[in-house]
C-alpha cells in the first residue's frame, strides 16, 4: 500500500500503546539496571492543552524537563548534544528536539526551557511554514511559527533550528527528484531565512532508505534524525540518528523509564504498528 500522506494515529491504538508504554516503564521500575552509555535524543511536537494526540500539556511537559534538571541532566539541542557526547561527554546530557514548528513550543515550552539553561531543535518543513503546504492530519491544523519569528528565536540560541521537507511527505513514497526537491528545497528555504547553514534534518515520520540518507548527505546535511528508538554512540550513523518519542500520556515514571534507558529497544508490537500506520513505506531500512 503506498502512502503519501500521513494521518494521526487511532485512538483505539493510541489507548493501547498507552497501556504497551506503562507495561514497559513498570518492568523497567522494577529490574532498573544501569542504563547502557550513550546519548539520548527525546523528540516532542506540540506543547499544548488541547486534545490533540501530538501534544504534550505544559504542566507535564515543566514536569519533565524539572526532572531532568533534578536528576542533573542538561538538555541539548541535537547538534550540541551529538558533538558534546562525541567529545566524550554523553553522561549528563540529553537531546531535545521538536518536530514541525507548531507555534506553542515557542508559547509554551520556550520559558521552561530558558528558566532552566536548556536548549532544543525545532525541525522545520518550510512550505507548512510558508502556508504552501498544510499538515494533512489536521483539518484545522493549529497555529505554526512565523520566519520572523523563527529568525528572532535562533538569534536568542535557546531554540536552533533543522530542515523537515518542504510539505512533510513521506519520503519513501516518492520518486527521487521530487525527494530530492523536498529535502534540498527544505535546507536552502531555512538558510535563507536564517541566514547561515542550515546542519540538522529530520525525516518525516522517521521512515527513509538508503536512498532518502544519500540525498541528505547530498544536500549538505551532517546529521539527520529518524523516529527509531536507542541511544546514539560513537558508532551510530550519524545521518540516522535514534530518537525516543514523549507522547502525551507518558507519565513522569513513563518519562524516566524513557531518559533511564527503559525504552532504548523497540517495543515487541513496533512494526506491526508502522506497517499498518504507514503500509509499505515502512519497511524502509532505517
Amino acid at each position: 500500500m503506498k502512502r503519501t500522506n500521513l494521518a494521526l494515529t487511532p485512538t483505539p491504538v493510541l489507548l493501547a500503546k498507552a497501556a504497551l508504554t506503562r507495561a514497559r516503564s513498570l518492568r523497567w521500575s522494577v529490574v532498573h539496571r544501569r542504563p547502557a552509555d550513550g546519548l539520548r535524543i527525546l523528540c516532542y511536537h506540540r506543547i499544548a492543552d488541547e486534545p490533540d494526540p501530538l501534544a504534550v500539556t505544559p504542566a507535564r511537559f515543566a514536569a519533565q524537563m524539572a526532572q531532568l534538571d533534578g536528576a542533573g541532566l542538561r538538555a541539548l539541542d541535537v547538534e550540541s548534544a551529538v558533538a558534546h557526547a562525541g567529545n566524550g561527554g554523553a553522561a549528563g546530557v540529553v537531546g531535545l528536539s521538536f518536530d514541525d514548528g507548531y507555534a506553542d513550543v515557542a508559547g509554551s515550552a520556550l520559558g521552561v526551557l530558558e528558566r532552566l539553561g536548556f536548549r532544543a531543535t525545532v525541525f522545520l518543513p518550510t512550505g507548512v511554514i510558508d502556508h504552501t503546504a498544510t499538515l494533512s492530519w489536521y483539518a484545522h491544523p493549529p497555529p505554526m511559527l512565523a520566519w520572523d519569528q523563527i529568525a528572532d528565536l535562533d538569534r536568542a540560541g535557546t531554540l536552533r533550528f533543522g530542515a523537515h521537507t518542504v510539505t512533510h511527505p513521506i519520503l519513501t513514497t516518492l520518486d527521487a527528484p521530487t525527494a530530492r526537491a523536498e529535502i534540498a528545497g527544505s535546507k536552502s528555504t531555512l538558510e535563507a531565512h536564517l541566514g547561515h547553514t542550515a546542519s540538522a534534518f529530520c525525516y518525516p515520520a522517521g521512515l527513509f532508505g538508503a536512498r532518502e540518507r544519500a540525498l541528505v548527505a547530498q544536500a549538505g546535511f551532517r546529521l539527520a534524525t529518524s523516529c527509531e528508538p536507542g541511544i546514539n554512540t560513537a558508532l551510530t550513523d550519524p545521518l540516522a540518528l535514534r530518537r525516543i518519542q514523549v507522547d502525551h500520556r507518558d507519565s513522569l515514571m513513563d518519562f524516566r523509564a524513557k531518559v533511564g534507558g527503559g525504552f532504548d529497544t523497540p517495543s515487541p508490537t513496533r512494526a506491526a504498528y508502522r506497517r499498518l500506520r504507514f503500509g509499505a513505506a515502512a519497511s524502509s531500512p532505517s
